[in-house]
């Protein structure tokens, strides 16, 4: 029997951003810039690079910015093809979704109940089969983490499917870790996970990241769930529940992890693009050219 197909993906974006803030008060933290795109257009395009058919955005009423940038606003084209600026409006033609799009649907998460209760506000509407997750304020670059997932996920049927790396054993206490039986080239069977453990109870070193393939049975799961720490549903417990029922593997991904919810992990994305953009090659230059001459300020 076939595996089926992965046809949806869904943003959990209801967060509020506070470690923004006040840069996140009018503006959702998945809007900031890395350069000058936003972190939601990585992960657009990631989903769309791997042959998702349909994006549901879970949001909060506050963030309604989100869907204005990723609708199709015809208004402001006509206002660009007004000044001449016909190319930008092509270009913002090409990177948004028509009106009535049954591709994009947008769906609200009143209360910060957890990635779990995320997840499950989606539930409505999802294709049949296996969900994609992707966290867009984590950053992977290079190859497209989600792609690669599907593909091993049509490859070995796990069930659920976590994105993993490896991290020092001093930084297991910052991640969901999984419980690694069998190595198989980069994906690893797994029979659980265990979340934030201390490095002497860590089953392994390999942390779970922003993306995920979740086998559809995640959805009643969830539903059964009761809130743990500060009344969260979380997601990793819900995966763990039904690792032995449905299979769990990881994935090590190929490309290069940025958290961008932190000003760190921003910082770092930005310096990493800005390497390769002509525009800031000057301005790094100078950088560099002030830390070793030590006049830079601390």
């Amino acid at each position: 029997m076939p595996t089926p197909a992965v046809r949806t993906a869904i943003f959990p974006v209801a967060g509020l951003g506070t470690r923004f803030l006040p840069a996140t008060k009018a503006t959702p933290k998945e809007l900031l810039p890395v350069i000058d795109t936003p972190l939601i257009h990585y992960a657009i395009d990631e989903a769309q690079a791997a042959g998702i058919e349909r994006m549901v955005f879970v949001s909060h009423p506050s963030k309604s910015a989100i869907e204005r940038h990723v609708m199709d606003d015809a208004r402001l084209r006509a206002e660009l093809r007004s000044r001449g600026k016909a190319e930008l409006a092509d270009e913002l033609r090409e990177a948004s979704f028509p009106e009535g799009s049954d591709e994009v649907v947008f769906t609200m998460q009143d209360q910060p109940l957890g990635l779990g209760h995320a997840v499950l506000c989606a539930r409505d509407h999802v294709l049949p089969g296996p969900v994609a997750v992707i966290l867009p304020d984590d950053l992977i670059l290079g190859q497209g983490c989600i792609g690669e997932m599907v593909d091993a996920y049509r490859r070995n049927t796990p069930g659920h499917m976590v994105a993993t790396m490896q991290v020092p054993a001093e930084e297991t206490r910052k991640y969901g870790i999984l419980s690694v039986t069998k190595t198989e080239g980069r994906v690893l069977r797994a029979d659980g996970m265990v979340e934030k453990p201390e490095p002497s109870e860590a089953p392994s070193r390999e942390a779970v990241v922003g993306r995920y393939i979740l086998d559809a049975s995640i959805f009643d799961d969830l539903a059964k769930q009761t809130p743990g720490a500060g009344g969260e549903i979380q997601l990793t417990d819900a995966i763990a529940r039904g690792a032995d029922r449905v299979g769990l593997a990881g994935l090590r991904f190929s490309g290069q992890r940025f958290d961008c919810g932190s000003k760190a992990g921003m910082l770092r994305a930005t310096l990493h693009l800005a390497a390769d953009d002509p525009e800031c090659e000057a301005v790094l230059e100078e950088m560099i050219a002030a830390a070793t001459a030590g006049t830079l300020a601390a």
